[in-house]
């Protein structure tokens, strides 16, 4: 029996290092990415344009005047959506495809000055990390910047994290009490590894787990149909209608609504998809994407896709997301997020170097 129990321990600790020695230097990288990109609004934020006046409302240049100044200066452009202003961004982003940059197939983010329409700069996305380096993190944490095969990559990696999690809890249950108890631990030759590993454990469960669930995507088979696509681009046609009257008629029917993002249609005749929230929407709710509201080619409301009114799965997926990326709650669940996140960086560095010392040393547990 004893005999049986040390090769079943003898199983979990070969299990429990070659996954976390796999997947060891990638949650490395996604533990110290993902503490920054926690505070992805303020950082990016430093690389936004200055905008010198914030005048009220009643001052701003209409939508349709930002649009047509976008069409003036990049006449053949497809105009993807806009960012409005907010306190973390002051200007007007137009984010476009256009032949002028990147032959069409990745996109430019255009800031206009709120007020007299002007162009004041422009940056790429993730392939442009000089001038948007959030973006290129983005990129990094979601893919490695290796696109399709990054995705996959993170998908394996995030499966091998999980199972060295599960079974170092089951390896080191004895010490979960103990240091939660402030109590001498049963093995003492990688104390911190096991404290880090205690304190850390409940918040790398959560980033594990709701991390894999947004990458269950890479294990179905349509992933893996070969693609070839190419981004056609194809000129924005000129809005038929006065957007901000538009936005008078919504905020009319739904004060509480707030827009964000809005997204063109490609051709006149199709519909606007306006992103926002709404103010009796849950703390955990993004407050950019959470409410839809589209708009016909006419400006009068279509149809709408609140929160409350989506499936439950896709409400699960929302705040998946917001637990994952620490949305919710301010600053302090940031700071938070930030703190465990550069612990789990160090869990990875410990596990290492007790392997190494394990080489070195085989009698130490």
């Amino acid at each position: 029996m004893v005999k049986q129990l040390y090769m079943k321990k003898g199983l979990l600790h070969t299990i429990h290092s070659i996954t976390g020695l796999i997947a060891g230097i990638f949650i490395l990288i996604l533990s110290v990415s993902g503490a920054i990109l926690v505070f992805h609004d303020e950082i990016d934020s430093w690389q936004q344009p200055i905008v010198s006046s914030t005048p009220a409302d009643s001052a701003r240049a209409d939508l349709n005047t930002l649009y047509a100044c976008i069409q003036e200066k990049f006449p053949a452009a497809q105009i993807s959506h806009a960012m409005l202003p907010s306190d973390m961004h002051p200007s007007v982003s137009f984010f476009i495809y256009d032949s002028s940059y990147k032959k069409g197939q990745k996109s430019l983010e255009v800031f206009l000055d709120p007020v007299t329409a002007a162009i004041i700069d422009q940056r790429g996305g993730a392939n442009d990390p000089i001038h948007h380096s959030m973006a290129w993190m983005a990129s990094l944490h979601d893919s490695f910047l290796l696109g399709k095969k990054g995705e996959w990559l993170l998908g394996f990696l995030g499966s091998c994290f999980l199972i060295s999690l599960l079974t170092g809890c089951i390896l080191y249950r004895k010490s979960i009490v103990a240091v939660l108890l402030c109590r001498p631990l049963p093995n003492k030759g990688n104390r911190l590894h096991q404290v880090i590993g205690v304190w850390t454990l409940c918040f790398n469960l959560l980033i594990g787990v709701s991390g894999l669930w947004m990458q269950r995507y890479v294990f179905q088979k349509d992933f893996y149909t070969a693609t070839t696509y190419v981004k056609q681009i194809k000129k924005s046609d000129a809005l038929r209608y006065n957007v901000d009257t538009a936005f008078e008629k919504m905020a009319k029917k739904y004060p509480d609504f707030t827009a964000h993002i809005i997204y063109f249609p490609f051709q006149s005749s199709g519909k606007m998809a306006i992103y926002g929230s709404r103010e009796r929407n849950a703390f955990i709710y993004s407050k950019d994407l959470t409410d839809l509201v589209l708009l016909d080619s006419a400006g009068n409301i279509s149809t709408t896709r609140f929160v409350n009114e989506i499936p439950a799965a896709d409400r699960r997926d929302i705040i998946n997301a917001q637990l994952h990326f620490g949305r919710y709650g301010g600053w302090p669940v940031k700071i938070i997020y930030a703190i465990l996140g550069l612990c789990t960086a160090l869990l990875s560095i410990t596990g290492f170097v007790l392997w190494r010392r394990r080489k070195k040393y085989p009698s130490i547990i």
